[in-house]
Protein backbone atom coordinates (compact mmCIF):
# COMPACT_ATOMS: atom_id res chain seq x y z
CA UNK A 1 0.00 0.00 0.00
CA UNK A 2 2.78 2.40 1.01
CA UNK A 3 4.72 1.63 -2.17
CA UNK A 4 1.69 2.55 -4.28
CA UNK A 5 1.30 5.85 -2.48
CA UNK A 6 4.86 6.88 -3.28
CA UNK A 7 4.53 5.88 -6.96
CA UNK A 8 1.52 8.11 -7.52
CA UNK A 9 1.63 11.80 -8.30
CA UNK A 10 0.19 12.59 -4.90
CA UNK A 11 2.85 10.45 -3.30
CA UNK A 12 5.57 12.32 -5.17
CA UNK A 13 4.16 15.65 -3.95
CA UNK A 14 4.03 14.30 -0.41
CA UNK A 15 7.66 13.23 -0.63
CA UNK A 16 8.59 16.70 -1.84
CA UNK A 17 6.77 18.31 1.05
CA UNK A 18 8.49 16.01 3.55
CA UNK A 19 11.89 16.74 2.00
CA UNK A 20 11.20 20.49 2.12
CA UNK A 21 10.23 20.30 5.78
CA UNK A 22 13.39 18.34 6.62
CA UNK A 23 15.51 20.84 4.68
CA UNK A 24 13.83 23.73 6.47
CA UNK A 25 14.50 22.17 9.86
CA UNK A 26 18.13 21.55 8.92
CA UNK A 27 18.47 25.18 7.78
CA UNK A 28 17.02 26.47 11.06
CA UNK A 29 19.41 24.30 13.08
CA UNK A 30 22.33 25.52 10.97
CA UNK A 31 21.34 29.18 11.34
CA UNK A 32 20.93 28.86 15.10
CA UNK A 33 24.29 27.16 15.35
CA UNK A 34 25.88 29.85 13.18
CA UNK A 35 24.37 32.66 15.27
CA UNK A 36 25.60 31.03 18.47
CA UNK A 37 29.06 30.62 17.01
CA UNK A 38 29.11 34.20 15.71
CA UNK A 39 28.06 35.57 19.09
CA UNK A 40 30.54 33.44 21.08
CA UNK A 41 33.30 35.26 22.94
CA UNK A 42 36.66 34.15 24.34
CA UNK A 43 38.35 35.46 27.50
CA UNK A 44 41.82 36.69 26.47
CA UNK A 45 44.53 38.84 28.02
CA UNK A 46 44.69 42.39 26.64
CA UNK A 47 47.34 45.02 27.41
CA UNK A 48 46.11 47.87 29.63
CA UNK A 49 49.13 50.00 28.77
CA UNK A 50 52.42 49.70 26.93
CA UNK A 51 54.39 46.61 27.99
CA UNK A 52 58.09 47.37 27.42
CA UNK A 53 60.36 44.93 25.66
CA UNK A 54 62.08 42.62 28.14
CA UNK A 55 59.28 42.78 30.73
CA UNK A 56 59.24 39.60 32.77
CA UNK A 57 56.25 37.33 32.20
CA UNK A 58 56.50 36.25 35.84
CA UNK A 59 56.01 39.86 36.91
CA UNK A 60 53.05 40.26 34.54
CA UNK A 61 51.45 37.08 35.84
CA UNK A 62 51.55 38.37 39.42
CA UNK A 63 49.92 41.74 38.69
CA UNK A 64 47.08 42.96 36.50
CA UNK A 65 48.44 46.50 36.26
CA UNK A 66 49.72 45.79 32.74
CA UNK A 67 46.87 43.66 31.40
CA UNK A 68 43.20 42.85 31.83
CA UNK A 69 41.02 39.88 30.94
CA UNK A 70 38.61 40.88 28.17
CA UNK A 71 35.78 39.12 26.30
CA UNK A 72 36.64 39.17 22.59
CA UNK A 73 34.37 37.86 19.80
CA UNK A 74 35.65 34.49 18.68
CA UNK A 75 36.14 35.69 15.15
CA UNK A 76 38.43 38.50 16.37
CA UNK A 77 40.65 36.41 18.63
CA UNK A 78 44.21 36.47 17.33
CA UNK A 79 46.18 33.31 16.69
CA UNK A 80 47.96 32.17 19.84
CA UNK A 81 46.02 34.57 22.08
CA UNK A 82 46.86 33.97 25.75
CA UNK A 83 43.89 33.03 27.91
CA UNK A 84 45.72 32.10 31.12
CA UNK A 85 48.34 34.32 32.80
CA UNK A 86 50.18 31.19 34.00
CA UNK A 87 51.33 30.80 30.38
CA UNK A 88 53.59 33.84 30.88
CA UNK A 89 55.75 32.15 33.55
CA UNK A 90 59.41 31.93 32.62
CA UNK A 91 59.11 34.30 29.65
CA UNK A 92 59.93 37.88 28.69
CA UNK A 93 58.32 40.23 26.18
CA UNK A 94 60.30 39.98 22.93
CA UNK A 95 59.16 43.40 21.69
CA UNK A 96 57.13 46.35 22.97
CA UNK A 97 53.42 45.54 23.19
CA UNK A 98 51.07 48.53 22.67
CA UNK A 99 47.95 49.27 24.75
CA UNK A 100 44.75 47.34 23.86
CA UNK A 101 46.72 44.66 22.00
CA UNK A 102 45.88 41.03 22.69
CA UNK A 103 48.74 39.15 24.35
CA UNK A 104 49.82 36.26 22.17
CA UNK A 105 52.32 33.44 22.56
CA UNK A 106 54.49 34.82 19.74
CA UNK A 107 55.09 38.05 21.70
CA UNK A 108 56.90 36.19 24.49
CA UNK A 109 59.98 34.01 24.61
CA UNK A 110 61.99 32.11 27.19
CA UNK A 111 63.73 34.38 29.70
CA UNK A 112 67.47 34.07 30.14
CA UNK A 113 69.45 35.06 33.18
CA UNK A 114 68.49 37.34 36.03
CA UNK A 115 66.86 40.02 33.90
CA UNK A 116 63.76 37.86 33.50
CA UNK A 117 63.20 38.02 37.25
CA UNK A 118 63.23 41.82 37.47
CA UNK A 119 60.05 43.82 37.51
CA UNK A 120 59.62 47.38 36.20
CA UNK A 121 61.98 49.70 38.07
CA UNK A 122 63.86 46.90 39.84
CA UNK A 123 67.64 46.53 39.60
CA UNK A 124 70.13 43.72 40.21
CA UNK A 125 73.15 44.75 42.30
CA UNK A 126 76.20 42.62 43.06
CA UNK A 127 78.05 42.98 46.37
CA UNK A 128 81.24 41.18 47.35
CA UNK A 129 81.13 39.66 50.83
CA UNK A 130 83.29 37.51 53.08
CA UNK A 131 82.01 34.22 54.49
CA UNK A 132 80.70 35.64 57.81
CA UNK A 133 78.93 38.51 56.10
CA UNK A 134 77.25 36.07 53.70
CA UNK A 135 76.13 33.70 56.50
CA UNK A 136 79.01 31.28 55.81
CA UNK A 137 77.70 30.14 52.44
CA UNK A 138 74.15 29.44 53.62
CA UNK A 139 72.74 32.06 51.25
CA UNK A 140 71.65 30.91 47.79
CA UNK A 141 69.48 32.13 44.93
CA UNK A 142 65.97 32.62 46.30
CA UNK A 143 67.11 33.33 49.86
CA UNK A 144 65.53 36.25 51.68
CA UNK A 145 67.85 38.46 53.73
CA UNK A 146 68.05 41.63 55.78
CA UNK A 147 70.73 44.09 54.72
CA UNK A 148 72.86 45.51 57.55
CA UNK A 149 75.62 48.13 57.33
CA UNK A 150 78.34 48.81 59.87
CA UNK A 151 79.85 52.29 59.67
CA UNK A 152 81.42 55.00 61.79
CA UNK A 153 79.44 58.09 62.68
CA UNK A 154 80.46 61.19 64.59
CA UNK A 155 79.75 61.19 68.31
CA UNK A 156 79.99 64.09 70.72
CA UNK A 157 83.29 65.97 70.58
CA UNK A 158 84.01 64.64 67.09
CA UNK A 159 84.79 61.16 68.40
CA UNK A 160 84.21 58.33 65.95
CA UNK A 161 81.10 56.36 66.88
CA UNK A 162 80.77 52.96 65.17
CA UNK A 163 77.20 51.82 64.55
CA UNK A 164 75.38 48.97 62.84
CA UNK A 165 72.18 49.86 61.03
CA UNK A 166 69.47 47.73 59.45
CA UNK A 167 69.21 49.40 56.06
CA UNK A 168 66.79 47.12 54.15
CA UNK A 169 64.53 44.24 55.11
CA UNK A 170 63.30 41.22 53.17
CA UNK A 171 65.58 41.50 50.13
CA UNK A 172 65.63 38.66 47.61
CA UNK A 173 68.93 37.04 46.58
CA UNK A 174 68.99 36.49 42.82
CA UNK A 175 72.24 34.58 42.66
CA UNK A 176 75.50 33.69 44.43
CA UNK A 177 78.88 33.19 42.76
CA UNK A 178 81.66 32.62 45.25
CA UNK A 179 81.77 35.69 47.47
CA UNK A 180 79.61 37.73 45.08
CA UNK A 181 75.94 38.00 46.00
CA UNK A 182 73.40 39.48 43.58
CA UNK A 183 70.55 41.30 45.32
CA UNK A 184 67.22 42.47 43.93
CA UNK A 185 66.90 46.22 44.52
CA UNK A 186 63.36 47.60 44.54
CA UNK A 187 64.32 50.77 42.65
CA UNK A 188 67.35 52.73 41.37
CA UNK A 189 67.70 54.70 44.63
CA UNK A 190 67.93 51.51 46.67
CA UNK A 191 70.51 50.18 44.20
CA UNK A 192 72.56 53.34 44.71
CA UNK A 193 72.40 53.00 48.49
CA UNK A 194 73.64 49.41 48.25
CA UNK A 195 76.50 50.48 45.99
CA UNK A 196 77.46 53.32 48.36
CA UNK A 197 77.38 51.01 51.38
CA UNK A 198 79.48 48.34 49.66
CA UNK A 199 82.07 50.98 48.68
CA UNK A 200 82.32 52.92 51.95
CA UNK A 201 81.12 50.62 54.73
CA UNK A 202 80.91 46.95 55.61
CA UNK A 203 77.84 44.93 54.65
CA UNK A 204 76.33 42.02 56.54
CA UNK A 205 73.41 39.92 55.34
CA UNK A 206 71.09 38.30 57.87
CA UNK A 207 69.27 35.22 56.56
CA UNK A 208 65.56 35.09 57.34
CA UNK A 209 62.42 33.25 56.24
CA UNK A 210 59.90 34.69 53.82
CA UNK A 211 56.92 34.75 56.16
CA UNK A 212 58.35 36.62 59.15
CA UNK A 213 57.12 40.20 59.46
CA UNK A 214 59.36 43.22 59.00
CA UNK A 215 60.31 45.39 61.95
CA UNK A 216 58.29 48.60 61.97
CA UNK A 217 61.39 50.63 62.91
CA UNK A 218 64.77 49.63 61.52
CA UNK A 219 67.17 49.57 64.46
CA UNK A 220 70.54 51.29 64.78
CA UNK A 221 72.92 49.50 67.13
CA UNK A 222 75.83 51.23 68.87
CA UNK A 223 78.09 50.64 71.89
CA UNK A 224 75.54 52.35 74.12
CA UNK A 225 72.84 49.75 73.50
CA UNK A 226 75.20 46.74 73.25
CA UNK A 227 77.53 47.14 76.22
CA UNK A 228 76.24 50.34 77.74
CA UNK A 229 79.51 52.01 76.92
Amino acid sequence: MSSKVFTTRQGTVLLGVIAAVIAGIALLVFLNSYRSSANATVQVLVARKTIPQGTSGDVLAKSTSFYEVASVPKAQVESGAITDSATLAGTVALAEIPPNAQLTASQFGASSGIVGQLGPGERAVVVSLGAPQAVDGQIAAGSVVDFWVTTSGQGSGGVSRPVAKLLFQKMTVLGVNGGNVTLEAANPKQAGQIIFASTNDQIWLALRNQVSANMNTAPTVSASNVTGG
